[in-house]
């Protein structure tokens, strides 16, 4: 992955209203990244048109969102460890899209979407109550007062979570930022649809269970940066 696994930044605002701030492009692309691209990407990206379970062949009872893949190799771990449910990964930076479309070639991976644009753009598109659960893992911090507005955790963004994931639904987030936890937390945790899991420490300060440790999360714990997860459970 690459610094921060969440490249989406910004207010959720109308459309008539986004500006994206995140990086669009990186380092050129080789050969087979290139071909991925033209050739396996439009076989695997999101059709905004239909509902999301009818993106997938098996008719999935749980769908996934995870906002900013980054280089794909979280959203790849939980696809092939759930090939029952679904995943949708929104991701507008290129070569993290690219080298998602890497995994998914090498393992095979057919429950996935993609969606290789701003989030923004198609999450009113989508039904009540949709998805199981959603993810944003090691978003951008932003940490400076006057790039708050940046931050994707928005009131506006929390209220369009809130309607899309259902009941008893998962709010997965993480950060190895000492901001970025602050105003995760603190977004989250106002929300009256969503309740915070944790009951001890260790709950915050573990990584759970089901979350694949990939070799972002391994470079953070070497360069002494110390990743908190903060599960909340989407509330009737």
């Amino acid at each position: 992955m690459g610094k921060h696994d969440s490249t989406f930044n910004g207010k959720c605002l109308m459309a008539s209203e986004q500006r994206f701030y995140g990086r669009r492009k990186g380092r050129p692309l080789g050969t087979t990244l290139q071909r991925l691209l033209t050739e396996t990407l439009p076989l695997f990206r999101l059709d905004p048109s239909i509902s999301v379970a009818q993106q997938f062949a098996h008719d999935p009872a749980d769908v996934f969102l995870e906002i900013g893949f980054g280089g794909g190799e979280h959203l790849a771990e939980l696809a092939l460890a759930r090939s029952d449910a679904g995943f949708i990964g929104a991701e507008p930076y290129i070569n993290g899209v690219a080298k998602m479309l890497r995994h998914i070639e090498e393992k095979g991976l057919r429950n996935i979407r993609l969606w290789d644009d701003d989030v923004r753009k198609i999450l009113p598109r989508f039904s009540n109550e949709c998805f199981a659960g959603a993810y944003i893992m090691f978003p951008d911090p932003w940490p400076k007062r006057r790039h708050a507005s940046r931050r994707i955790l928005s009131p506006s963004m929390m209220e369009t979570l809130a309607r899309l994931i259902r009941p008893q639904g998962m709010l997965m987030l993480a950060s190895d930022d000492p901001t970025a936890k602050c105003w995760l937390l603190q977004a989250a945790t106002s929300h009256p649809a969503f309740s915070w899991t944790a009951r001890r420490p260790d709950d915050w300060r573990n990584r759970p269970a089901h979350i694949p440790k990939t070799r972002y999360m391994c470079k953070a714990h070497k360069e002494a940066r110390t990743p908190c997860w903060f599960s909340f459970e989407r509330i009737a």
